[in-house]
């Protein structure tokens, strides 16, 4: 059976799946739709969180991030991975206890102050629309490649499937369509790992195979891959260029961040109990890790199978290049995406791949008639095409495909949900409309639902970055925005309302305007005139993926003055704090 067909079928056949699913756990009362009833079990409940957190980030982007960055990429697998140690320990419980459906209805409660729900609603959009953009583009990669559609018609095609788990079966329909979402994205993601890992290792365990040997080589992976990258000018692979303060402030940004996410939050307002919550962070931390400790060596082994098909032989002679008419099938077909692109400088019809950015190695290659690097390979291909690449079995490729839509669509649901309930929840009902009945408020959230899938849509068509950079943008403004106030909120009796909306509108103004400053975040699309400004010009030599630390900073500073000069919370309140703070079995 050809790779299309096969790939319609494995794709379509967990469509089929996810579907079922939200007919059969179809809400019917707001509780269904927001929090699941909270009748989900822990072990449920951690492999949907791990399939919430695990996005198109993780799965299509994270990998290929190591293999273009090397070292430099551990930041994303210290930051997302240490983010759920905070979450398990110093959150999850206590909100559980508090027993709300919402984060902004805790901050609203906590705080006693309805502006303080609007902001924190505000700052919710901010964080959810930035990271479902890198969602959509995940699904948007892999439905122009395998089912052979225009992007658009890919987006389009996700949209439908989402619009119909997420809006009819709601938290509940997202909670059960996520466990089976996890099951597909794991296998698909190990599976390939493990074909890889014996093909170049002969070393089952991908794990294993990262500092295993090449087989008949005598010599070990990462020890030849740094051999061939710096030999084309690249950096070491097992080194890094990044300044010390950028990887500490991207790695604590992606940590705090994923402790105030509000679409991992909620997951733990699913469970019945307090201890439930604690065991479902514990699930998720494990499931998370099985993939999270995969991702390096499907990194490396991505980078070194590229390398490999495109670069032979003495560096910077024609004999060592790929000729062009002979490249490889899934070279041909990735550029049909228009996410591998050859550029034949010099006109030899041979691929040169190199790094034009580096000085001391243009000197060497020009020698060779070399005008330039030839090649632009997109780094979020990299997990797609490396089953391809390294000439796996057609129903491996498709898998892969499945898993990378499983992926990007798991946390996009659960997104839009947090978007929806935000809008029919904490606006409509918390504010508007505070009589509405329950009915009413339930098909608010189903139509918001509904707009929020066609923002995002929208969104996917031009996001403005690779996924993984996108996502990192959404973490740092939630670290600079909801973080400090939840955490504030749980464990420092005298914070108040004036502090916790002065400490978020600074927060995630400062981020935001850093973000868009270097980066054209959403004025992209409005035809910015700036965009990739130079590095020199970051504040302290932080990048916009790191900054979010800086907000974190400032909004505890400033929380912390105003809160002193202002009246403290009403007695009732405190109290409210001491009782959150000990989070019995309940």
């Amino acid at each position: 059976m050809d790779l299309k067909t096969l790939t319609y079928l494995v794709v379509g056949a967990s469509f089929v799946l996810y579907i079922g699913i939200a007919i059969w756990s179809r809400a019917k009362s707001t509780g269904d739709f927001y929090v699941a009833g909270k009748g989900v079990s822990p072990l449920a409940n951690g492999m949907a969180t791990a399939a919430d957190w695990m996005s198109a980030a993780s799965f299509i982007s994270m990998a290929g991030l190591i293999a273009f960055l090397g070292y430099d990429g551990s930041v994303y697998l210290m930051g997302w991975t240490g983010g759920y140690v905070l979450l398990a320990l110093f959150l999850a419980p206590y909100l559980r206890k508090f027993g709300k459906f919402t984060v902004p209805e805790f901050i609203a409660e906590r705080y006693y102050s309805k502006t303080a729900r609007v902001v924190a609603v505000i700052c919710l959009i901010f964080v959810s629309f930035t990271y479902v953009a890198g969602q959509m583009r995940g699904v948007g990669i892999v439905f122009s490649r395998f089912l052979e559609v225009e992007v658009t018609v890919g987006l389009m095609i996700g949209m439908g499937i989402v619009f119909i788990y997420a809006v009819l079966g709601g938290m509940k329909g997202i909670t059960y369509t996520q466990v089976a979402q996890y099951c597909v994205l794991i296998f698909a993601y190990t599976v390939p790992a493990i074909f890889i890992a014996i093909q170049i290792t002969g070393n089952a365990i991908p794990q294993l195979a990262f500092g295993s040997e090449i087989t008949n080589e005598g010599v070990g992976l990462l020890d030849k891959l740094d051999d061939i990258v710096t030999s084309l000018g690249f950096t070491q692979f097992t080194s890094g260029d990044k300044s010390k303060i950028d990887v500490f402030c991207i790695t604590l940004a992606l940590m705090v961040g994923t402790a105030g996410l509000p679409h991992v939050i909620v997951r733990f307002f699913t469970v019945p109990k307090v201890r439930d919550a604690r065991m479902s962070a514990g699930y998720a931390l494990l499931f998370i890790a099985l993939l999270y400790t995969t991702a390096p060596a499907v990194g490396a082994m991505a980078r070194y199978n590229l390398m490999n098909t495109i670069q032979s032989g003495e560096v910077g002679t024609t004999d060592g290049n790929l000729v062009y008419e002979e490249r490889p099938e899934w070279m041909k077909t990735w550029e049909n995406t228009g996410l591998v692109v050859f550029d034949d400088k010099n006109g030899d019809g041979r691929v040169q791949y190199y790094n034009d950015a580096n000085p001391d190695f243009q000197a060497t290659a020009n020698s060779y008639g070399w005008e330039g690097n030839e090649l632009s390979v997109d780094r979020d291909i990299m997990v797609l095409a490396n089953p391809e690449i390294a000439s796996l079995p057609n129903w491996v490729i498709a898998l892969v495909a499945a898993g990378g839509i499983a992926a990007a669509l798991s946390t996009a649901a659960g997104l839009l949900l947090v978007i929806s309930a935000a809008i029919s929840h904490d606006i409509i009902k918390g504010i508007l409309a505070p009589a509405i009945s329950e009915k009413n408020e339930l098909r608010a959230g189903r139509i918001a639902a509904a707009v929020a899938i066609l923002i995002a849509g929208y969104l996917g068509f031009d996001p403005p970055g690779w996924v993984a950079q996108v996502v990192a943008f959404a973490f740092g403004l939630a670290a600079a925005s909801l973080f400090p106030v939840i955490l504030m909120g749980i464990f420092y009796k005298r914070m108040n309302k004036e502090g916790a909306i002065a400490g978020m509108v600074t927060g995630l103004l400062f981020t935001y305007g850093y973000i868009e400053f270097f980066k054209g975040l959403f004025l992209k699309w409005a035809g910015a005139p700036w965009g990739e400004n130079v590095a020199e010009n970051w504040l302290f030599g932080i990048s916009p993926e790191g900054i979010g630390v800086i907000g974190m900073l400032l909004n505890f500073a400033v929380a912390l003055a105003v809160s002193r000069v202002t009246a403290p919370p009403p007695e009732h309140v405190q109290q409210l704090v001491e009782d959150i703070r000990v989070p019995r079995a309940m």
